[in-house]
C-alpha cells in the first residue's frame, strides 16, 4: 500500500481522510516508509523528526473522530523549505551559520499551511541562502535528481521538488525570485507555480518589493490550485497583501481552450541562447495547443531591459536582507553568494533609479502584450538538468555565461515583469531527462495559468511519468 499511497493526489488522500477510508496515521507511514527507502538516494528532506509526525498524525486522527471540523489539508504529511519558519524544526537557510538555528514560530505560509491540517514531519533542502538554482550546501550536502542521481534536482526549492517526485510527501511549499519553483518543478517532472506578487503575502525585509514570492509545487495543477486555495488570500502583514481570497481556487477547472489567442517564443525574440533540444520539445508543445483549438503565433514582449531590470534589484534585496550578516559572517558563505551582496553595495541612486523606470516599461510592455494574447509559451529552463557536480552551466549553446544566474534568464526575465508563471512537465530529453514548458500569464492571472496548464497536462499526460526509483520496492543506496 505504500507506493500507492504515496502517488495517489493530494486531494484524493485528503479525501479519504476525512471519509475515514484511510487514517491520518496510515498516510504519515507511508510516506515516512517512503522517505526511509528513497531519501538516502536523492537528500531532499531534512530535518526529519518521524516521532513528531506520528504523533500529529494520532492527534489529527482523534480530532477527526471526535467530530471536530477539519481543514482541508487535514492529515497531509508535508515538509518546509528550508528557508521558511516552522516551529519546532531547525532552520539553516543551507547555511552552517544557522546550522542550530530552531524556529519558535512559524512564518505566514506555514501557519496557513498547518490551520489547514497539514502535518510538518521535516524540511526540504535548499542552496545556501536559496541563492542559485542547483540545491547543495554545507550543512546537508547536495539533492540529486531521480530521474539520473548524477544530476541537478535545480533550486532553490530543489529538496521540495524530488520530495514530491518521488512520493515522499504530496504537495510542497515553495519560493521564486528568479525561477526557483520552476527550474527544480521542471527538472523533476513536477508542477511549480511562481505566483503573482501578495497571492501569497510574503512578509520579508523588502516590503514592497514584488522579486520574491511564494507558491505551491505538486505532481499535478489540480493540487497545486488545491494548495493555493489554502496559503493564498489577503493578510496586512504585507501591504501587497492581494484581497482576492484563497477559495477562488478551489474550483473545478474549465479545461476547453477552443478560441484562446496563444503566444510563443523559445528564444525571447533571439535574446536568449537556448539548447537545441530544448526549442525542439517547444516546438512540439507548440502543436499541442494549435490541436487543443487555440490560435497559436510566434510573438513576444520587448524585455530587452529585463536583465538590468532583475540583477539591479535582486542585489539591492541581497545586500539589504543580508547585510548584517555579510559583515559578521562573509567568511562562511560561499562566492556566489558574495558576489551578490557586493553587488548589492556598489548600487547607487542612479543605477536604482534607472532600473526602476525599466522596471515601469516592462510593466506596461506586458500589459499591452497581454491585452492581444491569452498566455504566453516559453521554455522553463534554457538547458536540461546538468551535472551535479558543478554549480552551473558555463555556456549555453556556445554562449558563455557570466554568472551563478546568469543561465536562469527564461525564468528571471519573468521574474522582472511581476506576472504569473506556471512551470509544467512537456517531455523528456533522449537522455531520459524531464523538461518543462513555462505557461505565463497576465498580471494577477493565476487563476488562467492555472486553468491553461491543467488543459494541457490532461492533454499530454507527461507528468504521469515518475522517476523509476521512487517506484522501485527495494534501492540500492548511492
Amino acid at each position: 500500500m505504500t507506493k500507492e499511497i504515496c502517488f495517489e493526489s493530494a486531494r484524493s488522500l485528503a479525501s479519504k481522510i476525512r471519509e475515514r477510508k484511510l487514517s491520518a496515521r496510515e498516510v504519515v507511514e507511508a510516506h515516512l516508509e517512503q522517505i526511509k527507502q528513497i531519501n538516502p538516494t536523492v537528500n531532499a528532506i531534512v530535518s526529519l523528526d518521524e516521532e513528531r509526525a506520528l504523533h500529529s498524525a494520532i492527534i489529527a486522527d482523534e480530532r477527526l473522530a471526535s467530530g471536530k471540523d477539519v481543514g482541508p489539508l487535514h492529515g497531509l504529511p508535508i515538509a518546509i523549505k528550508d528557508t521558511h519558519n516552522a516551529t519546532g524544526f531547525f532552520t539553516t537557510y543551507g547555511s552552517p551559520i544557522f546550522r542550530e538555528n530552531m524556529a519558535s514560530s512559524d512564518d505566514l505560509i506555514v501557519e496557513r499551511l498547518r490551520a489547514a491540517g497539514a502535518i510538518v514531519i521535516g524540511k526540504t533542502n535548499v542552496p545556501e541562502f536559496a541563492a542559485g538554482s542547483h540545491t547543495f550546501n554545507k550543512v546537508f550536502g547536495v539533492t540529486r535528481n531521480p530521474y539520473n542521481p548524477k544530476k541537478t534536482a535545480g533550486g532553490s526549492s530543489g529538496g521540495a521538488a524530488v520530495a514530491v517526485a518521488c512520493g515522499m510527501i504530496p504537495l510542497a511549499d515553495g519560493s521564486d525570485m528568479g525561477g526557483s519553483l520552476r527550474y527544480p518543478a521542471c527538472f523533476n517532472n513536477v508542477v511549480g507555480l511562481r505566483t503573482s506578487p501578495g497571492r501569497i503575502p510574503y512578509p520579508k525585509a523588502a516590503l514592497y518589493s514584488p522579486l520574491g514570492v511564494q507558491g505551491p509545487m505538486a505532481r499535478d495543477v489540480d493540487d497545486a490550485a488545491f494548495m493555493l486555495s489554502v496559503i493564498a488570500g489577503p493578510d496586512h502583514r504585507s501591504p501587497l497583501s492581494i484581497e482576492e481570497p484563497g477559495s477562488v481556487f478551489s474550483t473545478n477547472f474549465n479545461r476547453d481552450l477552443k478560441g484562446l489567442r496563444i503566444a510563443w517564443s523559445a528564444d525571447l525574440g533571439g535574446i536568449l541562447p537556448v539548447e537545441s533540444e530544448v526549442r525542439r520539445n517547444l516546438e512540439q508543445q507548440v502543436r499541442i495547443f494549435e490541436e487543443m483549438g487555440c490560435y497559436v503565433e510566434e510573438a513576444c514582449p520587448d524585455l530587452g531591459n529585463a536583465e538590468e531590470v532583475f540583477q539591479v534589484l535582486r542585489a539591492y534585496e541581497f545586500e539589504l536582507t543580508y547585510s548584517d550578516l555579510f559583515d559578521r559572517f562573509k567568511e562562511m558563505m560561499k562566492p556566489s553568494f558574495i558576489w551578490n551582496v557586493e553587488k548589492g553595495r556598489n548600487l547607487n541612486a542612479m543605477k536604482m533609479g534607472r532600473a526602476e523606470n525599466f522596471r515601469f516599461q516592462l510593466y506596461n510592455h506586458m500589459r499591452a502584450f497581454f491585452e492581444k494574447y491569452d498566455a504566453l509559451l516559453l521554455p522553463v529552463s534554457q538547458v536540461p538538468a546538468f551535472d551535479a557536480d558543478i554549480e552551473y552551466p558555463d555556456s549555453i549553446d556556445g554562449v558563455q555565461m557570466e554568472n551563478y544566474i546568469d543561465w536562469m534568464r527564461s525564468c528571471y526575465y519573468i521574474s522582472a515583469t511581476g506576472n504569473p508563471s506556471l512551470s509544467v512537465p512537456s517531455g523528456f530529453t533522449k537522455e531520459g531527462l524531464p523538461l518543462g514548458i513555462q505557461i505565463v500569464g497576465p498580471p494577477r492571472g493565476d487563476y488562467e495559468v492555472l486553468r491553461i496548464g491543467a488543459a494541457y497536462e490532461q492533454a499530454t499526460g507527461y507528468g504521469k511519468m515518475r522517476p523509476t526509483l521512487a517506484l522501485r520496492q527495494d534501492v540500492e543506496l548511492s
